[in-house]
C-alpha cells in the first residue's frame, strides 16, 4: 500500500510529491500524458513562492533558469513600481519556461524517493475507512491511505469525488505566445498602444533581442485540449488588430480559459484536491501557479502527520479551511481586475482612480502583498500582528532562517534561551539565537514557515505545540 497517490505530474504534483517524501511517506505520481508538457509557456513566481523554494533548498536551481524583473505592475497591469522597502530578499518576479519548472520540482521529488508513473490515468476511486483503492485506465487496481487530485481544471479526481465547481464559465479566451516579430519596433509601439484602447487584454512588448511576448483575448471558449498553432495566432491578430504583426519562429503557443470556479470541498474523506483541480480563474495577475504550489506546501506537512498518526485531530481539515479562502480571495481579486481591464467608461474611471490612490505606498504594497500572498494572515486566533503570518528569511548568527527548513520539520526560533520543544523534538527543530532582528521572545514556525505562536511562557508554547504537532512523545 502506498502512503498517498497523487494525480498529475505538473508543478503542484511534483512539489507535493517532494514535500511528503521529506516525512518518508511511500508517494506515487501518476500522469495521464506520456511526456511532459513541452510547450514552453513562460510563468512567473511571485515573492511568496520563491520563498518556499527557499525555505527547502530549491531556489538556485530553480533561478538559474528563469529570467528576474522588478516586482510591480501587478495589479490588473497598472504600472507602478514595488512600494520600498519590502521585507523579502526575494522581491522580484521569476520568470521560467512551465516544463523545465515541472522538470527541476519532479527531479527533486525522485530525489527524495518519490515514483512518477507516466502515461497512466486515473479512471475510478473508492474510498473505506482504511485507504483508497484507485483504479487506473488499464484496469490495474492501487491501494493508498490517501489520493490527492493536482489534475488541473478538468480534473478527473474531482469529477470522480462528486464535487462541485461552481463559477462562471469563460465567455472568452487567451492566446499566448513567444516569438518574433517582422514589424519594426516603433509601429508596434504605436499600434499597439492604440489597441488598448479598445481592449487593455491586449498586449505585445518585447522581452529580450527580437523575441516579443504576445496576448490577445478570442471570443468563444477554445478547445483547450487542442494546442494553438501560428496560424491560429495570426488569424486571431488579423481580426484584432488588422495585422499580424509579422510574427514568426515561436517559442511556445498557450490557449487559456477565463473561466472562474472554485471547488465546493478540498477534502472528502481520504481524497483531496489542490492547484487548478481545485481552483481555476483567468491568468491576470500571474496567480494560479503560485496560488498552487503554496497548497502543496501547506497540505504535504499536515497529510504526513496524518499518516504517521501524530496529527492532532482537526490537522488535516485545516487545509481547507486555511487554503480555500485564500483561493477565494485570489479569485474576487482577478475578478476585479478584469473589471479594470475594460475599456467601458465606467471601469476606465474607477482604474484612473485606482491608478492615483496606487500612488499612495500603502495602497501600492496591499494590491502588491495581496497578489503575491507576502500578506497573508491566517486566522489562529487572537494574539499579536505577527500570528498567522509568514516570516521573511531572517539572518541568524549562523547562516539564514530558511536554510534551517529544508527539512520540513515545525522549528522554535528562541531569542530567551529559556524555552524548549520538550517532547516535540522529534517533529520541531529548536534554535537558540539571541542575535535575531526579531520583535518577538520566541516564535514557532509550522513547516510552511507560518508563525503558529509568539511569547515567551513556556506553557503557552506547550499548548500550541499540542495544536499543531499533537501529543508528545
Amino acid at each position: 500500500m502506498y502512503d498517498a497517490i497523487i494525480a498529475g505530474c505538473g508543478p503542484v504534483g511534483a512539489m507535493l510529491a517532494a514535500e511528503l517524501r521529506l516525512h518518508h511517506l511511500r508517494v506515487l505520481v501518476l500522469d495521464r500524458d506520456t511526456e511532459p508538457v513541452s510547450s514552453a509557456r513562460i510563468v512567473g513566481l511571485h515573492i511568496r513562492s520563491l520563498e518556499l523554494l527557499a525555505m527547502r533548498g530549491l531556489l538556485d536551481r530553480v533561478r538559474a533558469h528563469g529570467r528576474q524583473r522588478p516586482a510591480g505592475a501587478y495589479f490588473a497591469a497598472i504600472d507602478k513600481p514595488a512600494p520600498p522597502g519590502l521585507d523579502s530578499p526575494y522581491a522580484y518576479l521569476l520568470g521560467i519556461p512551465q516544463p523545465v519548472l515541472v522538470r527541476l520540482l519532479e527531479d527533486h521529488a525522485t530525489a527524495l524517493g518519490a515514483q512518477v508513473q507516466r502515461g497512466t490515468a486515473v479512471s475510478g476511486l473508492e474510498q473505506d475507512d482504511n485507504g483508497v483503492t484507485v483504479e487506473l485506465a488499464t484496469g490495474e487496481r492501487l491501494r493508498t491511505r490517501y489520493l490527492v487530485g493536482c489534475d488541473g481544471g478538468r480534473s478527473t479526481v474531482r469529477k470522480l469525488l462528486g464535487v462541485g465547481f461552481p463559477g462562471e464559465p469563460g465567455e472568452n479566451h487567451t492566446l499566448m505566445a513567444e516569438l518574433e516579430v517582422g514589424m519594426p519596433p516603433a509601429e508596434i509601439a504605436a499600434r499597439v498602444q492604440a489597441l488598448n484602447e479598445r481592449d487593455r487584454r491586449f498586449s505585445l512588448h518585447p522581452i529580450g533581442e527580437k523575441i516579443y511576448r504576445v496576448i490577445v483575448a478570442v471570443a468563444g471558449v477554445g478547445d483547450r485540449t487542442t494546442p494553438p498553432t501560428l496560424d491560429d495566432l495570426r488569424h486571431h491578430l488579423r481580426a484584432f488588430a488588422g495585422t499580424d504583426f509579422g510574427v514568426h519562429s515561436p517559442r511556445w503557443l498557450s490557449r487559456v480559459s477565463e473561466a472562474t470556479r472554485l471547488a465546493e470541498h478540498y477534502r472528502v474523506g481520504r481524497v483531496l484536491l489542490a492547484g487548478d483541480a481545485a481552483h481555476i480563474h483567468p491568468p491576470i495577475g500571474g496567480q494560479g501557479l503560485n496560488l498552487g504550489i503554496q497548497d502543496a506546501v501547506n497540505l504535504g506537512w499536515k497529510l504526513a502527520a496524518q499518516v504517521h498518526g501524530w496529527a492532532p485531530a482537526e490537522l488535516l481539515d485545516t487545509y481547507e479551511s486555511e487554503r480555500r479562502p485564500v483561493a477565494a480571495d485570489v479569485l474576487d481579486n482577478t475578478r476585479a481586475q478584469r473589471e479594470l481591464l475594460s475599456t467601458e467608461p465606467g471601469p476606465r474611471a474607477v482604474r484612473k482612480l485606482l491608478a492615483e490612490l496606487m500612488d499612495i505606498d500603502e495602497v501600492n504594497r496591499y494590491l502588491l502583498e495581496k497578489v503575491t500572498a507576502i500578506g497573508l494572515r491566517y486566522d489562529f486566533g487572537a494574539g499579536p500582528d505577527l500570528l498567522g503570518r509568514r516570516l521573511p528569511d531572517l539572518h541568524l548568527s549562523k547562516g539564514n532562517l530558511y536554510g534551517l527548513l529544508h527539512t520540513g520539520r515545525g522549528l522554535l526560533l528562541d531569542r530567551t534561551g529559556q524555552l524548549t520543544t520538550g517532547g516535540w523534538s522529534d517533529r520541531v527543530d529548536h534554535v537558540e539565537d539571541h542575535t535575531v532582528a526579531l520583535d518577538a521572545a520566541g516564535v514557532l514556525l509550522r513547516p510552511d514557515g507560518y508563525v503558529a505562536w509568539v511569547g515567551d511562557h513556556q506553557p503557552d508554547l506547550d499548548d500550541q505545540l499540542r495544536r499543531w504537532f499533537g501529543i508528545p512523545t
